[in-house]
């Protein structure tokens, strides 16, 4: 497990829909507080879907000067949000050689606001309208960019674009790159701003949304009732530090980034494959690369987006890499019952509940777990948080593509 350098999580900021900040946001996820709402940023009179997790109140005045916010997408400004929260966090300021320093921000599409906006001026108002700043403000490396500029990260300064899993394969890359010894510190994370009118008109069609009009009924994972995931925003960064240097400098340490898996099912562009082998896989390589042992206390955080296919899938990944008997002694839950489904951001704010439930031994629960699906029989942690001395936290990403991630988290 110790082959090589250690990985220690030193700092951590959040902006989700459920609190600007890490402990207004985890305060709402160990007490079940619900983040979905109506929609409020585009109007909704035509659309199937009523319901989004949008982030309230996000102020990037906070940390970005107006000539920024003007020439940035708003992932980008959640993203760099975020990350000055991380950043000040860790108290890492001028401990670590810029050259040694790196980014890696996972975002599923990037700048689509912006795409959404310039595309409606050039069909209505012709090309000389367009922008100059519409293709910097919508690639989706762009956080990455600021983030770097901001902080002056010169090492790899990378997007993770794997959709759902885009957060959790950022912080696991993160993870090797400091444990391979090509940074001593990386700030990781996602981030994505999609509650747009093109982006939900997208995924109602495509049936992967779900219509209910109850915002206590909308996001149901694990559910009978569920028919499909809410979708959400939001951002949520990590800063991952090389275990000595981080304990040299008498760092607060979250715990460490102590296995990552990394798969494709190679089958379908967005359905699971059905015998959910390349999700186990991924499970599996992380939780070895752990050191997992039938001894640990073990918390899933669920990708658990509340569509039929996923959970009852998931719930088969879970038992194939844990083990009939060992799949239904842990602790599994889905926060995105409370956040909804932030795409590309919603691993990083997984990883983090993960070490805050490991630092506290607090499981957040599902919220809205009312008739439990036969194919979903595991300890889903219905409707209240649960006190559970855990030792090791799995956080599952599976995304469009076939793209699945899992990360692993220990206590420091």
């Amino acid at each position: 497990m110790n082959e090589y350098r250690r990985v220690a999580v030193t700092g951590l900021g959040a902006i989700t829909p459920v609190g600007n900040s890490v402990a207004e946001t985890w305060d709402s996820l160990k007490n079940g507080k619900n983040g979905i709402a109506p929609i409020t940023l585009f109007d909704t009179t035509d659309f199937k879907a009523k319901l989004a997790a949008e982030v309230k109140g996000f102020d990037p005045s906070l940390y970005m000067e107006r000539s920024e916010i003007l020439r940035s997408d708003r992932y980008a400004q959640l993203a760099l949000g975020a990350a000055c929260q991380a950043y000040e966090d860790s108290g890492i300021a001028g401990s670590v050689e810029p050259e040694r320093f790196a980014v890696q921000i996972g975002s599923g599409v990037g700048g689509i606001g912006t795409f959404e906006i310039e595309h409606t001026k050039l069909m209505e108002k012709g090309p000389r309208r367009v922008s100059p700043l519409f293709v910097p403000m919508m690639i989706a490396n762009m956080a990455a960019g600021l983030i770097a500029i901001r902080f002056d990260c010169r090492g790899s300064s990378m997007p993770s674009v794997t959709a759902c899993a885009s957060g959790s394969n950022a912080i696991g890359e993160a993870m090797r790159m400091i444990r391979h010894g090509y940074a001593d510190a990386v700030i990781a994370g996602g981030a994505e701003a999609t509650v747009i009118a093109s982006a939900v008109a997208g995924f109602v069609n495509m049936q992967a949304l779900s219509v209910s009009e109850d915002p206590d009924a909308a996001s149901l994972p694990f559910d009978k009732r569920r028919g499909g995931f809410v979708i959400g925003e939001g951002a949520t960064v990590l800063i991952l530090e090389e275990y000595e240097h981080a304990k040299a400098r008498g760092a607060k340490i979250y715990g460490e980034v102590c296995g990552y898996g990394s798969t494709c099912d190679a089958f379908h562009i967005t359905a699971p494959h059905p015998e959910a082998i390349g999700g186990a896989r991924a499970m599996t390589d992380a939780m070895a690369e752990a050191g997992y042992t039938k001894s640990d206390t073990v918390y899933v955080n669920a990708h658990g987006t509340g569509t039929p296919l996923n959970d009852a899938n998931e719930t088969k990944v879970i038992k194939m890499a844990l083990g009939d008997e060992a799949a239904h002694s842990a602790y599994v839950s889905s926060t995105k019952s409370m956040t909804g489904h932030m795409l590309g951001a919603a691993g990083a704010l997984e990883a983090m509940a993960c070490l805050l439930a490991l630092n506290e031994g607090i499981i957040p629960p599902t919220i809205n777990l009312l008739e439990q699906d036969e194919a979903c029989d595991l300890n889903c942690v219905p409707n209240k948080s649960v006190r559970a001395d855990i030792t090791l936290a799995l956080s599952n990403s599976l995304g469009f593509g076939g793209h699945n991630a899992c990360l692993a988290f220990r206590k420091a």
